[in-house]
C-alpha cells in the first residue's frame, strides 16, 4: 500500500516533484564539481612537489650556506689555459664543478638524521654545478708592410719610410663555447629515495647497487636530446669519462638534475669528500612529519628542515590562485547553493503539504494515524532526494568530465625554499637551458594541465547528500503533516 501510494502520488504530482528535484541536483552537482576540482589541484600540486622532492620522501635536511664574512672573498669560477705549441690551432677545453645552492654536510649527519625518532630512512646526495669551457686558440698571422718608394724631393737614395719593410700580426685570437649543467650524485644503494625516483628509466637502465663509485652516468632526456647524447656514449667531466647507462624522463616538469652519478664520484669531482648537500627522509607516520621535523631541527643544530606543506607554500601562479578559489570561495559557494536547495525543498514540501489538507484530513478520518501520514511524506520526498541525487551526479560528472577534457594549463611558479636537490625548487639558469653558474639562482614555472577526477567517495558523498536533502524537506513536510486533523478535512468538503 505504501509504495503504491508513492508511486501515484510522484506520478500525479510531476512538475512539483521536478523542482525539488531540480534544485538539488544543481547544488550536488556543484559540490560535485568543486570536490573533483580541488582532487585535481591536489594531484597538480604532488606532480609539483614529486619533480623537486623524488617518490617517497616527506622531507630534506640541508644547511644554508654561509654569507661571507668580512675581509673574504666569493669563490668563483676561474679557467686557466695553458699556452700550447700543437700548430696553429690549439684547442683547450676546461671544466670546474662546484657545490651547488648549500653548504655541505658531513656524510655522518646522514647516519644521525636516520637514528631519530620517527625517521624511516635517510639517503644522503651531493648537488653540483658543472661549467665547462671548450674552443680554441688562433695564431695570427705576421703580414709584411710594403716598401714605399723614396721621394726624389728629400734626396733620399730610395727605402721605405720607417726603415724599410717591418710585420703586423694580422687575425687569430679566441672561439670558446661555455657550457654549464648541473650533475645529482645519488646513492646508488639506497635508490629508493632521492629526486631520481621522479623520474623513469626510458632507455638503458639505472644504477646496480654495486656501483658506488663506478664511472658511470644516468643523463636526463632533454638534456640528452639537447646534446645528442645516447645510452652507449661518454660523456666527459673534469678528465674523466662517464659512460651513460640510461636515460631518465621526468614524471612531470623539469628534471632536478641533468646529469646523475654515483655519490662517490659527484663527491670526488667537487672536491667534496664525505660530504652531502642534501638528506632525504621518509618518516615512519605521514601524521607525525611535523614532530619529527623540530625533532631533527633539535638534535642536528645547524640544519634547516623542509618539508613538502613548506614547498607548497613556495608555490605560486595560477595553480595556486586556483586552488585558492577551489577550496575556498567554491567550497563556500557550493555549501551556500546546496543548503538553500535543502531549504527550497522543504519549504516547497511543507507547501505542497498544505495544499494536501483535505487528502491527509480524509485518511486520518479512515483509520490513517499520524505516523504513517509522516512516514508517507517523508518517504516522497526521499524518492525526490534520491531523484535529484541522480540528477546532481550526472550533471557533476558531466562537468568534471568537461573540465578533464579540455584541461585548462595551470602554472606553478616554484619560489625559493631549501631542501631540493637543486636548491629547493630552483634551477640554475645557463646557456641552452642545461643550468647555469654556482650561485645563480632563478625561480622556474611548470605547466601543469588540470584534471578533474571523480573518485568513489565524491560519489558517495552525493547520495549522502540527496538522502539528506530528501530527510530535510520529509521532516518539514512530516512535521506539517503530523498536525492535520480530520476536522480540517471536513471543513474542505465542498
Amino acid at each position: 500500500m505504501f509504495f503504491t501510494y508513492l508511486r501515484r502520488e510522484l506520478r500525479r504530482r510531476r512538475k512539483a516533484a521536478l523542482v525539488v528535484a531540480s534544485g538539488l541536483a544543481l547544488g550536488i552537482a556543484l559540490v560535485i564539481v568543486v570536490t573533483s576540482v580541488s582532487s585535481g589541484m591536489n594531484r597538480a600540486q604532488d606532480k609539483v612537489l614529486q619533480s623537486l622532492y623524488g617518490l617517497g620522501t616527506d622531507m630534506t635536511v640541508t644547511k644554508a650556506a654561509e654569507p661571507p664574512g668580512e675581509g673574504e672573498t666569493v669563490r668563483r669560477p676561474r679557467f686557466r689555459f695553458d699556452a700550447q705549441d700543437e700548430g696553429d690551432d690549439a684547442a683547450q677545453s676546461n671544466d670546474i664543478v662546484m657545490v651547488q645552492g648549500f653548504q655541505t654536510l658531513d656524510a655522518e649527519t646522514v647516519d644521525q638524521v636516520g637514528e631519530q625518532d620517527g625517521v624511516a630512512d635517510a639517503v644522503g646526495g651531493l648537488s653540483v654545478n658543472v661549467v665547462k669551457v671548450d674552443g680554441e686558440f688562433k695564431r695570427g698571422a705576421v703580414q709584411a708592410q710594403p716598401v714605399q718608394p723614396a721621394d726624389p724631393g728629400q734626396g733620399g737614395t730610395g727605402g721605405g719610410t720607417g726603415g724599410g719593410g717591418g710585420g703586423a700580426v694580422r687575425g687569430g685570437g679566441a672561439d670558446f663555447d661555455v657550457d654549464s649543467y648541473t650533475a645529482y650524485g645519488t646513492d646508488v644503494a639506497h635508490q629508493e629515495l632521492g629526486p631520481l625516483t621522479s623520474s623513469e628509466i626510458t632507455s638503458g637502465r639505472t644504477f646496480e647497487a654495486n656501483e658506488t663509485d663506478a664511472e658511470v652516468a644516468v643523463v636526463d632526456s632533454a638534456y640528452a636530446k639537447e646534446k645528442g647524447l645516447a645510452v652507449g656514449d661518454r660523456l666527459t667531466i673534469s678528465g674523466t669519462d662517464y659512460a651513460i647507462i640510461g636515460i631518465a624522463t621526468a614524471d612531470s616538469g623539469d628534471a632536478a638534475a641533468n646529469v646523475y652519478l654515483p655519490l662517490a664520484q659527484a663527491q670526488r669531482l667537487a672536491d667534496a669528500k664525505d660530504k652531502v648537500t642534501t638528506v632525504h627522509v621518509r618518516a615512519t607516520d605521514s601524521q607525525k612529519i611535523d614532530s619529527v621535523k623540530d625533532t631533527i631541527q633539535q638534535n642536528i643544530s645547524g640544519t634547516t628542515v623542509t618539508t613538502s606543506a613548506d614547498l607548497a607554500e613556495t608555490v605560486s601562479g595560477s595553480l595556486s590562485t586556483a586552488s585558492d578559489l577551489a577550496s575556498g570561495v567554491g567550497t563556500w559557494l557550493s555549501v551556500l547553493v546546496l543548503a538553500a536547495a535543502f531549504l527550497v525543498a522543504g519549504l516547497l514540501t511543507s507547501s505542497a503539504v498544505s495544499r494536501r489538507v483535505r487528502e491527509f484530513g480524509t485518511l486520518k478520518a479512515l483509520g490513517w494515524r499520524s505516523g504513517r501520514v509522516t512516514r508517507q511524506v517523508a518517504g516522497e520526498a526521499l524518492v525526490n532526494g534520491l531523484v535529484g541525487g541522480a540528477l546532481g551526479i550526472a550533471l557533476g560528472v558531466a562537468g568534471a568530465w568537461l573540465i578533464t577534457t579540455f584541461s585548462p594549463t595551470l602554472t606553478a611558479q616554484l619560489g625559493a625554499a631549501g631542501g631540493g636537490p637543486g636548491g629547493g625548487g630552483l634551477r640554475v639558469a645557463g646557456p641552452g637551458g642545461g643550468g647555469g653558474s654556482a650561485g645563480e639562482s632563478s625561480s622556474r614555472a611548470l605547466d601543469i594541465a588540470l584534471t578533474a577526477p571523480v573518485s568513489l567517495a565524491t560519489i558517495g558523498l552525493a547520495v549522502a547528500l540527496a538522502v539528506a536533502g530528501g530527510l530535510v524537506a520529509g521532516a518539514f513536510g512530516g512535521w506539517r503533516a503530523a498536525r492535520l486533523r480530520p476536522a480540517d478535512a471536513l471543513r474542505r468538503v465542498e
